[in-house]
């Protein structure tokens, strides 16, 4: 789905900035790549898979927020952050690549019949988590990053 059928079907629509709600949404995000940690150190690297992806999608609204957007598609979020940021430049296409696949990972993990999560996997995925929050951070502090 390509960004202005984001738009038309309303999955992704237009409101004033708040700057306090994407600080509230970066404390959510911290506060789930806390919960991977845990999971992780518990080796329930399933448990691992999706908070740090629950941390990514949060670090990734809060920029949408700071936007001015309201996200109602995970698919949208990150064509939003692929179109408006990482085509400029502004934030590298692989960490639109990981939230990508740590999106479909996570979907996976939660539905799939026969996906485990391995510990290789769950440590990829709390590093990329890091990595991610911090470039979304950069955005919306207006620092620019070609991470």
């Amino acid at each position: 789905m390509n960004l202005e059928e984001c738009f038309q079907r309303r999955l992704l629509r237009r409101d004033r900035p708040d700057t306090a709600k994407a600080e509230r949404s970066l404390q959510v995000s911290a506060a789930k790549l806390e919960q991977a940690e845990r999971s992780y150190s518990h080796q329930l690297y399933d448990a691992c898979l999706v908070l740090a992806y629950t941390s990514m999608f949060h670090a990734a609204r809060a920029v949408l927020f700071r936007d001015g957007i309201i996200e109602k598609s995970h698919v949208c979020l990150a064509e939003y952050l692929r179109q408006e940021y990482s085509k400029k430049g502004l934030i590298s296409e692989g960490y639109m690549n990981s939230l990508d696949r740590m999106r479909t990972d996570r979907h996976e993990a939660i539905y799939g019949l026969e996906t485990s999560v391995t510990k290789t996997l769950a440590d990829h995925a709390i590093n990329q988590c890091r990595e991610f929050i911090g470039a979304a951070k950069k955005l919306i502090s207006n620092e620019r990053t070609l991470a």
